[in-house]
């Protein structure tokens, strides 16, 4: 059987580094992370990109919960949401270790 130890260390390091940066962001800007001003901008194309690559998961969620409570979205699509920060998260997980290991590789 196929261990699911790297696998959920790829995915702590994502859902650290998404909520380290997702939280310094709303503590700079003063206002809830979101798919919104003044995360992304089309003005600031590539802060935008990096602010979603890495806060990203954390934007999904907040805007999900925030159409559930309001009832624009059902809960199915809560959920689908939600697996999909996942997999995000995971993603973002395996390319921040990918990061580190190069930086690792190249420092000696």
């Amino acid at each position: 059987m196929i261990s699911l130890g790297p696998t959920l260390f790829a995915f702590v390091v994502g859902l650290t580094a998404c909520g380290l940066l997702g939280s310094m962001m709303e503590s700079i800007s003063g206002r809830k992370l979101a798919f919104a001003e003044p995360y992304l901008s089309p003005s600031h194309v590539l802060r935008s990109l990096a602010a979603a690559a890495c806060a990203g998961p954390f934007m999904l969620f907040n805007d999900a919960l925030d159409a559930r409570r309001d009832g624009r979205i059902s809960l199915l699509m809560l959920m689908s949401c939600a697996c999909t920060a996942i997999a995000w998260t995971l993603a973002l997980g395996v390319v921040v270790l990918a990061i580190a290991s190069w930086a690792v590789r190249l420092l000696g």
